[in-house]
């Protein structure tokens, strides 16, 4: 006797309901067989993409909240490097006069910007470049190319 299994998307659970009839003592014909995968195959196809969509709604919904929470944490962090970078000032505007230690403290800030800004054209300038592969595989093309017409 062949049963429908009906499945819950939202509980992720099946249950066995029996198709019983006056006739469903006898064997189904294999039509009906047929017909009754085909049905079932479908609804499961139908009720997986009903819980692929539901997984990446969530996971989306959870992206979106974690990428606007990290750009509040950068907003902050920026806030708070200004903050600290005037206290360093005003720490040092106890030794030194107020204008040389904000003079000193700019000029260190240019400094490490000048460094990182070099260290990132040089990244950039090797990222750019050609790989030493590719030059390989063509030196490879043409020595077959060369063998070919000897």
């Amino acid at each position: 006797m062949i049963k429908n299994v009906k499945i819950d998307s939202q509980a992720g659970t099946a249950s066995d309901a029996p198709t019983s009839t006056p006739e469903a003592d006898r064997p189904a014909s294999l039509g009906s067989l047929v017909e009754q995968i085909s049905e079932q195959a479908s609804r499961l196809v139908r009720a997986e993409i009903a819980l692929a969509k539901a997984e990446l709604t969530e996971k989306a919904t959870k992206s979106g909240i974690g990428a606007g929470l990290l750009v509040v944490a950068l907003l902050i962090l920026a806030y708070a490097a200004g903050v600290l970078l005037l206290a360093a000032v005003y720490g040092l505007g106890t030794v030194w006069p107020l204008w040389l230690s904000a003079l000193t403290i700019g000029g260190f800030m240019l400094l490490v910007t000048i460094i990182l800004a070099l260290v990132g054209v040089q990244l950039l300038k090797k990222a750019t470049t050609k790989p030493e592969s590719v030059q390989r595989v063509k030196d490879d093309i043409t020595s077959i190319k060369e063998g070919l017409h000897r």
